[in-house]
C-alpha cells in the first residue's frame, strides 16, 4: 500500500507539472482557445442572445426532434460553417478558486496513477519495461477515450497536444514507476 501510494503521488505530480507545462509555457493547447479581434463583439451577443449556460451545438435541432428533422438539418448544413460553443455567463477569476481547481487537478491525477499502481501492484514481477509500458498504454487509453473520440466527431484543434500531453505525461509516469514499482 505505501508502495503504491508514493508511487501515485510522485506519479500524480509528474503527470500535473506536464499539464502544466503543457498549458502554460508551451502553449500546445493555444488551437483550441485562440484569440479573436471580434471577441468583444461575439461576447457581446453571445449574452444578449443566450439565456443560459451551456454547451451549444450549432446548427442543430431542439432536443424532442424527430430524425427525420435531424436528417434534414444535417442535410442542409453540408458543407457549411458550424460551431460548439462553451457559453458561461460569468467568470471567476479568484485566485482562491484556481487555486482549489489546481488542487482538485492534482487530487484527480494521484486517484488516476493509484488505480494504475493498484494494478500493477498485482503482476508478480513487473520489470522496468512492461510498467513503463502499461504507462504509455494507459496514456493512449485516455487520450483515445475523450480527446480522440471527441475529435472524430467534433475536430477538436488540439488534438495533437492531448496526445503529446497522453504520451509525454504518462511516459514521465512510466519512468518513475517502472523504476519505483519493480523495485524489490
Amino acid at each position: 500500500m505505501k508502495k503504491s501510494l508514493i508511487g501515485a503521488i510522485v506519479g500524480g505530480l509528474l503527470i500535473f507539472i506536464w499539464q502544466t507545462i503543457s498549458w502554460t509555457a508551451l502553449d500546445l493547447h493555444r488551437p483550441s482557445q485562440d484569440y479573436t479581434p471580434k471577441q468583444d463583439t461575439i461576447m457581446r451577443f453571445l449574452n444578449a442572445t443566450l439565456d443560459k449556460e451551456g454547451g451549444y451545438l450549432m446548427p442543430t435541432v431542439p432536443k424532442g426532434s424527430s430524425m427525420e428533422e435531424a436528417t434534414k438539418v444535417g442535410e442542409k448544413m453540408n458543407g457549411k460553417p458550424w460551431a460548439s460553443i462553451q457559453y458561461h455567463k460569468s467568470f471567476n477569476g479568484n485566485m482562491n478558486d484556481m487555486y482549489m481547481n489546481m488542487f482538485r487537478g492534482f487530487v484527480a491525477t494521484v486517484v488516476m496513477v493509484w488505480l494504475l499502481c493498484w494494478i500493477l501492484g498485482k503482476w508478480a514481477k513487473p520489470s522496468f519495461f512492461n510498467i513503463f509500458l502499461a504507462c504509455i498504454f494507459t496514456g493512449l487509453i485516455v487520450f483515445i477515450n475523450e480527446p480522440y473520440n471527441n475529435f472524430i466527431w467534433y475536430k477538436l484543434f488540439d488534438v495533437r497536444a492531448h496526445l503529446i500531453d497522453a504520451l509525454a505525461s504518462w511516459g514521465l509516469c512510466g519512468i518513475w514507476l517502472g523504476w519505483w514499482m519493480s523495485r524489490r
